[in-house]
């Protein structure tokens, strides 16, 4: 997909099972789910443009940069302006470096174990499903679900997808000022990218959290919710996702 210019459709790749949930809005957790990977393919979307465009003007800084390396920069502690820098060059560049390193073999029985370096992907909780839309990467949801910070609730699938959207429209500014020339060099690129996407990503993830501390059990938000929000997901689950590479 990547090489094929495709970013937004890396969601159609990733399978979260839903429970069999309804929230009183009426909105599923399935379309729940669906609302944040639809977002997040259309953010993956615009940052695949973004870079394009910052690639295009800075060839020689980015060619530089990319010897790094997006994930070696993370090791080395985390400076969001110099990461969203490597980002913005290379954006799936780490998906690219895991693809070379890992391994797939079919069990027979409709999964698939991922190895990366012949060792168990994330201690062999990541694994390949096969749906009636193709293989797609399994998220395991019964283990993550333990987590106080997974999503279980309609208003936190929500704030999920406006994080997304807020990233988007973080990007959609930066492209703008991109445009109109005021980006002079990669350095000025990543600094104000990583501003812009960091501080909203900081706002929305302070609402979550707010929200996850406020939630009390696990239990109470396994059952339909009560909700004061009266707005639906702008997006259905797609028909049939096209589950190529």
């Amino acid at each position: 997909m990547i090489e094929e210019g495709r970013p937004q459709d890396l969601p159609k790749m990733i399978e979260i099972k839903a429970r069999d949930v309804t929230f009183e809005d009426g909105v599923t957790e399935a379309s729940a789910i669906q609302n944040v990977k639809d977002k997040l393919g259309t953010m993956l979307g615009k940052l695949w443009r973004v870079s394009k465009k910052v690639n295009s003007r800075f060839p020689a800084e980015l060619k530089a940069e990319a010897k790094v390396g997006v994930k070696a920069a993370a090791d080395q502690g985390f400076d969001y302006r110099s990461l969203a820098k490597r980002v913005l060059g290379d954006p799936f560049g780490f998906l690219t470096e895991q693809r070379a390193r890992m391994e797939v073999e079919d069990l027979g029985d409709g999964t698939a174990a991922i190895s990366i370096d012949k060792e168990p992907a994330f201690g062999g909780l990541l694994t390949m499903v096969e749906t009636s839309d193709g293989w797609k990467m399994n998220v395991p949801v019964d283990t993550l679900r333990s987590n106080k910070y997974w999503p279980d609730s309609r208003h936190e699938w929500a704030v999920i997808a406006s994080m997304m959207i807020g990233i988007e429209n973080s990007l959609g500014e930066f492209e703008g000022e991109f445009d109109q020339g005021k980006i002079r060099s990669v350095r000025e690129a990543g600094e104000r990218v990583g501003r812009l996407v960091g501080e909203s990503v900081v706002v929305q993830s302070i609402i979550y959290s707010m929200m996850k501390r406020d939630d009390g059990t696990k239990d109470k938000d396994a059952a339909p919710t009560k909700s004061t929000a009266k707005s639906k997901p702008d997006s259905k689950p797609d028909s049939k996702p096209d589950s190529k590479p």
